[in-house]
């Protein structure tokens, strides 16, 4: 009995593996350095779908209402490439380093996606 209860579970934990998807990003963080103030900015994460299934994000959601994310709801076949865009609005003043968490379906631990920078006055950033 324990024999056929060990191999039963094995079973479903060999299930499990072969739904995990394997989606590698280019990078999991971007530095945007210096910003000016109420200048939204936006950065594109690409990934890869390496695994043999197609790749369905489920949800991609921020920490806070800063920052948004946008993807694709279409399923990323196998060997594609797609993006998630993450904007961030740069209304407050200061440091940030926002998350972005990324979940695709059929795989248990989430993708964290980080963004930071400093948002500082319009005319001390340097820019015109």
């Amino acid at each position: 009995m324990k024999k056929f209860l060990f191999l039963t579970v094995l079973g479903f934990m060999a299930s499990f593996a072969v739904m995990a998807q394997d989606v590698k990003f280019s990078e999991g963080s971007f530095k945007f350095g210096k910003i000016e103030q109420n200048k939204p900015v936006t950065h594109v994460f690409t990934f890869t779908n390496n695994g043999s299934k197609p790749a369905v994000i489920e949800f991609a959601t921020a920490e806070c209402g800063c920052t948004t994310p946008e993807y694709s709801k279409e399923p990323v076949l196998k060997g594609k490439n797609s993006t998630i865009k993450v904007t961030y609005n740069a209304a407050a003043l200061g440091t940030f380093s926002k998350r972005v968490t990324i979940k695709f379906a059929g795989v248990n631990d989430p993708i964290i996606l980080t963004i930071e920078g400093e948002v500082v006055a319009a005319k001390a950033s340097g820019k015109k």
